[in-house]
């Protein structure tokens, strides 16, 4: 049987990170006021519903940080399709929130899986100086996967209303299932069985040994606080404070996801020529600007703006991972970056709550995007320590 090698195989990776991210996470963002009007009527429900995905990513990196260092890279990410597809089936047949919970579950913790071990098989199917486009290129198809389960949401629930969600994770399964055949079929990375120290904190020892461990760990908590905030609260921002109708807002959160496509790929080249401390830098300056531009509440500003976020939001972690490729050997990559993602996975877990609590406090979003700004002026400033390349 002939194996994919080369490009061929990032785009199976990237498949393989669109049955992870866009199927396994960002779905469920999607369907959050169907599935809230359909099983319960409860914001709260539903807000812990999305926390429990975000928890079983955070316990999910954890334990991939002792997995690498004893299993090779494509059992991992095999092993984390199973738990990402028995999710999606579950919740295309959820009866109320706590199966659905279950099912959240499930394809968090797959998802982590799938998604520590990916950047690293993309990057060493290409050469040294495609690395950064290679790890970029999984982000674009996150990005994409965004936008068609986006799309598939708004047809699905306009034909057949809220209680038809669950046949968008039904399409999500068939999606999934034909994807992960050919990653079985087709996909192989060259790689001996690790035999380094495991345990609990053998991730971050691994990640301790990196040389700029603590600016890019740094950059990545604050990515994570930034972008979380961004996402979660941009058409609460656009509806409340600046008037815009539904429909306004949901367009603007669109333009974010179709940035998100390009954005992985053009920052991977941009790192790829300038270096990942200069792209890091300049990128989260831009972030910040960016989200300046949505608190203006100015239609053709919040539109550049919405792109600039997209291109961010798919390329700055792009950037970050490809660091960590370029400083780990092939054998340390899996523990440090799953070590790396677990501190980001904490920023992802205590930045919506930490968003909603100062809206509550203030009455509007304008210092929730304030900090989002400080933080990614944060991530800016853990950068630079970076050696230049």
């Amino acid at each position: 049987m002939r194996t994919a090698s080369g490009w061929t195989a990032v785009v199976l990776v990237g498949l393989g990170a669109v049955v992870a991210q866009a199927f396994g996470r960002f779905t469920y963002s999607v369907l959050l006021p169907a599935i809230r009007n359909d099983l319960d009527h409860s914001n709260t429900v539903a807000g812990l519903l999305g926390t429990t995905n975000v928890l079983a990513y955070l316990v999910g990196t954890f334990v991939v940080g002792s997995l690498t260092t004893r299993y090779r890279l494509l059992t991992v990410l095999r092993t984390g399709f199973i738990f990402s597809l028995a999710g999606l089936a579950a919740a295309a047949v959820a009866p109320n929130a706590i199966v659905l919970g279950v099912a959240l579950f499930s394809m968090g913790f797959g998802g982590a899986m799938i998604w520590v071990p990916s950047p690293a098989i993309a990057a060493r199917a290409v050469g040294d100086h495609r690395r950064g486009l290679a790890v970029g290129a999984i982000g674009g198809g996150v990005g994409a996967g965004i936008v068609v389960t986006g799309q598939l949401a708004r047809v699905v629930r306009e034909r057949s209303g809220d209680e038809a969600w669950r046949d968008v994770y039904r399409v999500d399964v068939i999606i999934g299932v034909l994807i992960v055949a050919a990653i079985v079929l087709f996909l192989r990375h060259k790689e001996a069985t690790p035999t380094g120290s495991s345990g609990p904190g053998a991730g971050l020892r691994r990640l301790r040994q990196m040389p700029g461990w603590v600016g890019v760990t740094g950059a990545y908590v604050a990515y994570g606080f930034s972008y979380l905030i961004a996402i979660s609260f941009l058409t609460s921002r656009l509806e409340d404070d600046a008037g815009y109708s539904e429909s306004l807002a949901s367009t603007m959160f669109t333009l974010v996801g179709l940035g998100a496509i390009v954005g992985g790929i053009l920052m991977g080249v941009i790192a790829d020529r300038a270096g990942d401390r200069n792209t890091l830098v300049v990128g989260f300056c831009v972030f910040a600007l960016a989200l300046g531009g949505v608190l203006t509440g100015v239609v053709a500003v919040v539109v550049v703006s919405a792109v600039v976020i997209g291109l961010m939001f798919g390329g700055l972690p792009s950037v970050v991972i490809g660091y960590v490729v370029r400083n780990t050997s092939a054998t340390d990559f899996g523990p440090s970056f799953a070590a790396a993602t677990f501190a980001f996975g904490l920023a992802q877990v205590t930045s919506p709550q930490l968003g909603g609590f100062l809206a509550d406090l203030t009455g509007d979003f304008t210092i929730v995007f304030v900090v989002a700004i400080g933080f990614a002026l944060s991530g800016a400033a853990m950068s630079s320590r970076l050696q230049a390349r």
